[in-house]
């Protein structure tokens, strides 16, 4: 009877870990898409503009990098290695 109640248990608490975190989006929901005509244009070349995203903590712009051993969203910089990131809102007067 203990055993029941155990597995039970155990099978309650691995139930719950499957959910579904929320994502934390930018701007573009969080889901990595295509970069806006403008951001793509101040872009360097070897970046995957196909999967662009925002980060919400700063505003700045992330892209998947594909690496040999793991995939990352890294900044998305300019040709002279500056970061891209989205203007703040000024607050009105």
């Amino acid at each position: 009877m203990r055993s029941i109640v155990w597995i039970s248990a155990a099978t309650l608490l691995l139930a719950a870990g499957c959910e579904e975190m929320p994502n934390s989006g930018g701007a573009m929901n969080g889901k990595p898409g295509p970069a806006p005509e403008a951001v793509a244009a101040m872009a360097a070349k070897h970046q995957d503009l196909n999967a662009v995203t925002v980060d919400p903590s700063n505003g700045c712009y992330l892209y998947r990098y594909a690496g040999p051993v793991e995939t990352t969203m890294l900044p998305l910089r300019t040709p002279d290695g500056r970061p891209i990131c989205q203007r703040a809102a000024t607050p009105a007067s």
